[in-house]
């Protein structure tokens, strides 16, 4: 049998030599052979595949004892093994990053008091040209921004005013900033309970949804659908929410370019929505702000049909959200405004 020094046994399993030895000191993988005169240690090409799958596993973080554990079972119990331990790796993350959140805010806010951070903001919702309906709402406070756009038939306007609805509670709760995420994903599931009670044998309305709830400088977003959310943070324009639609799915899939996706005639088939399908995905995050951020949270309304670089411009050269309110509307007048427009624009501000 043709054995392979450690040197070249280590680069075909994508490890190092020391690694190897330290693997053979503890039985998880003893070399074939050793020379008893020097020591040296051979590996037969046979073993290449259990290296490679403890490679695997130490760069996902698992430790030598549950490797050694998982090794030992045959591929299907050593695949639920495996997903039983990320399980437990997932939860554990979820539970200490609530408590590193919790332990930034406290940080935060060491020597200042909630009030000193506020919210600025204006909201507008208009009918667009070739609407006899709105079915969007705006909706802003100090701790709640919040867009929401009924689809699907005349319940619309009531589903997206369930949405919001049933987040104002948090507007006004007084719980600290590391439950924000936890706040809100009870917030989200009570609201898609609410669109769904909207529905009748005759018409079964969806709402999109995107909210931001404020404790301090510290922000929890929820996205569900195609709503959107913008931040203007030091004169540049990012997007913090992706598209819940169909055309959406395809660009992440490679079969479409955005440009494609900007005038497909699915553009507005949403795969995500409050009332609609099983039990509703919302993605949800946590965020802290800095005070001169400058929120957008919009309809497609306004989205579809004003370009990036003009929402930019008309929100770096607004000096208040009321001012930058009536521009963007204006945009989406000027573009034609097929569909209804709603939006809040809201500056965080130190008082």
């Amino acid at each position: 049998m043709r054995l392979l020094t450690i040197g070249a046994f280590a680069r075909a399993a994508g490890l190092t030599a020391k690694a190897l030895r330290v693997y053979d000191d503890c039985g998880l993988l003893p070399p074939a052979a050793v020379d008893p005169h020097s020591g040296y240690r051979y590996y037969a090409p046979e073993q290449l595949d259990r290296a490679r799958l403890i490679a695997a596993l130490r760069r996902a973080g698992m430790p030598l004892a549950e490797i050694r554990a998982v090794c030992a079972l045959p591929p299907p119990a050593a695949a639920e093994a495996l997903d039983a331990w990320w399980r437990r790796v997932s939860a554990d993350t979820v539970a200490r990053g609530r408590a590193v959140a919790l332990l930034v805010d406290q940080l935060t806010e060491r020597g200042t008091t909630m009030s000193e951070h506020t919210f600025r903001y204006a909201a507008r919702c208009e009918t667009g040209t070739v609407r006899d309906s709105n079915e969007d709402i705006a909706y802003a406070s100090d701790t709640l921004l919040a867009v929401a756009d009924g689809v699907r038939g005349p319940g619309g306007s009531t589903a997206s005013a369930a949405a919001v609805d049933a987040l104002r509670p948090l507007a006004a709760a007084d719980a600290p900033a590391g439950d924000l995420l936890a706040a809100l994903g009870d917030a989200v599931s009570r609201a898609d309970r609410a669109v769904r009670a909207q529905a009748t044998d005759a018409d079964r309305p969806a709402s999109t949804l995107t909210a931001i709830v404020r404790r301090g400088t510290r922000l929890a977003l929820v996205h569900v659908g195609d709503t959107r959310a913008y931040l203007l943070r030091g004169g540049e324009l990012s997007r913090l929410t992706q598209d819940h639609t169909y055309v959406q799915t395809l660009v992440d899939q490679g079969r479409l370019t955005p440009a494609e996706a900007g005038a497909h005639p699915q553009r507005a088939l949403l795969a995500r929505a409050l009332g609609a399908g099983g039990e509703v995905e919302a993605d949800l995050a946590l965020r802290t702000a800095l005070p001169g951020d400058r929120y957008l949270l919009c309809s497609d309304g306004l989205a579809a049909v004003v370009d990036p670089g003009a929402l930019h411009a008309a929100l770096a050269g607004a000096d208040d959200p009321e001012t930058a309110v009536g521009r963007l509307v204006e945009l989406a007048y000027a573009a034609g405004a097929p569909d209804n427009i709603a939006c809040v624009v809201a500056d965080l501000v130190t008082t």
